[in-house]
């Protein structure tokens, strides 16, 4: 096989995978609303995804997916398949990219603020870029506004089986990536309590490097349905709803002056709307 044709084929398994595993978090999350409503009928009726298609002027496009609900007050689960050429002033920052500014990039960026204080925002995307290189990046993160050391534990743990099955040294390097990645400087704290963060992921076998990705995705698919169902029943105060409030200011500070994916996304010429999805719908800065 040809490495040209060997590359498309790599490019549409990975587009394929991150379409489906769109479809199953999409279908989980609706399931849980289903599940808030059938035990509460008198509230709202469950959230729903709606659907938007979006065009890149450059080359690709992607699909929103976006839902208001009982639970999750706002979570997006977007993909996006873009192609093009870097501009001169982005070229340096990508690598693979100082002789030839063509690039490729496909991914799945999750991210979920819930209408309970006692339930955990999270965070998920899986991406792959090609330029005369090719990697994979991503990882997951939980962002609760109470600590909950059950919580903390099991989703540790699921990341760590997810690393552990595939190299031992990742679940340690990408946990430190992640504690170092999302720290909010300006205000010397983290974001949340952590996950996993990795880059340039290229170990020279491509298969290996896209089972890796793939456990991290299913990893969240299974271990963030357990927590939203722990706590979404559990009442809450007025109190606890304003700590919200203030710890998403904290995460719109980060996404919008540190994170990588929204640098890129705004850089390459991406959907506006969808890049800045990861944003809670109410915030309050004190």
């Amino acid at each position: 096989m040809s490495d040209d044709r060997a590359a498309e084929e790599q490019k549409a398994r990975a587009v394929a995978w991150f379409a489906e595993l769109r479809d199953r978090l999409c279908a989980v999350f609706e399931a849980i609303e289903d599940e808030y409503a059938a035990a509460r009928p008198d509230e709202e009726a469950p959230g729903r995804f709606a659907r938007k298609p979006w065009q890149r002027a450059g080359g690709g496009g992607g699909e929103m997916a976006l839902m208001h609900g009982n639970v999750f007050e706002k979570v997006g689960v977007n993909i996006s398949t873009v192609w093009g050429e870097f501009s001169e002033e982005f070229r340096g920052n990508i690598p693979g990219t100082d002789a030839d500014p063509r690039f490729w990039a496909g991914g799945i960026s999750v991210v979920a603020h819930m209408a309970s204080p006692l339930v955990p925002a999270a965070h998920m995307n899986t991406r792959h870029i090609r330029t005369t290189k090719a990697w994979f990046g991503g990882g997951s993160d939980l962002t609760p506004v109470f600590a909950d050391e059950s919580d903390a534990r099991d989703f540790h743990a699921a990341l760590e089986a997810a690393c552990a099955a595939h190299d031992p040294a990742y679940y340690p390097r990408f946990k430190a990536w992640c504690d170092e990645y999302f720290f909010i400087d300006h205000r010397d704290e983290p974001r949340g309590i952590g996950g996993i963060f990795f880059d340039d992921l290229a170990s020279g076998d491509w298969a290996k490097d896209f089972a890796f990705v793939k456990s991290v995705g299913e990893a969240f698919a299974q271990i963030y349905p357990r927590l939203v169902r722990r706590h979404m029943f559990q009442p809450w105060t007025e109190e606890q709803r304003r700590a919200q409030l203030v710890k998403r200011g904290r995460y719109v500070e980060f996404n919008l002056l540190y994170d990588r994916g929204t640098l890129f996304g705004l850089k390459t010429g991406g959907n506006v709307e969808a890049i800045l999805m990861s944003l809670p719908p109410v915030v309050m800065w004190p």
